[in-house]
């Protein structure tokens, strides 16, 4: 996961034009290569939020009442490490257009063509 964080920090967090060309010289088709991308973007999603949890976790205290809520400047600052780090897609597209990313098609079995 480290690694993840290491190369999204020295991407830009704003969106850019893509060559359409560029993307689909693997997949030849827009859709499939946007399929790929954002499976991997939902992957990085979930394992970023999974891991920023654990770390929060980690600052939790458990009281009865709403208005004891104290602030931590380390929770803080790992909060916004976490914010600046650029949107999942764009991590994932990166991944894409370096050609980290493997994929495959699944073959269809013989009893899903009978029908």
């Amino acid at each position: 996961m480290s690694d993840i964080k290491a190369r999204a920090q020295g991407l830009s967090p704003d969106v850019s034009a893509r060559d359409i060309q560029q993307l689909v010289k693997d997949t030849d088709n827009v859709y499939e290569t946007l399929s790929i991308v954002s499976r991997r973007a939902r992957q990085l999603a979930v394992d970023l939020k999974h891991e920023l949890d654990q770390k929060l976790e980690e600052f939790a205290e458990v009281t009865d009442t709403i208005e004891e809520v104290t602030e931590n400047k380390e929770q803080i600052e790992i909060s916004k490490f976490y914010e600046k780090l650029p949107n999942p897609v764009l991590i994932a597209m990166r991944e894409f257009l370096d050609d980290e990313l493997y994929h495959r098609y699944n073959e269809r079995r013989e009893e899903e063509d009978d029908f």
